[in-house]
């Protein structure tokens, strides 16, 4: 299995920030989509339709994971919990 930081860099990998529209703001990673938690259940369609692996981070890993779970109940199966932008490599604040 690959690790996080090779499915990063999968040119096919899709990366979404389920953190709220004002931390987005204040720094992501690069090329991050923004879905916040709170709206998934109503932007599933799009997910269905994102580039594999999904790729998904929050603060903490904590959102991310749940959102994992929803998404993995939903039938999406290449989904990843990549825990917190802190941790991700090549860090910016764009």
């Amino acid at each position: 299995m690959k690790t996080i930081n090779e499915m990063l860099a999968d040119p096919n990998a899709t990366v979404v920030d389920v953190r709220s529209e004002m931390e987005f703001a204040m720094g992501h990673y690069p090329g991050a989509l923004l879905i916040p938690l709170d709206q998934i259940p109503q932007r599933m369609e799009e997910f269905r339709s994102m580039s594999q692996p999904i790729l998904l981070y929050c603060r903490s890993g904590n959102r991310s994971g749940i959102a994992q779970l929803m998404l993995q109940q939903a039938g999406i199966k290449e989904v990843y919990n990549a825990g917190a932008l802190t941790s991700l490599p090549n860090l910016t604040t764009n």
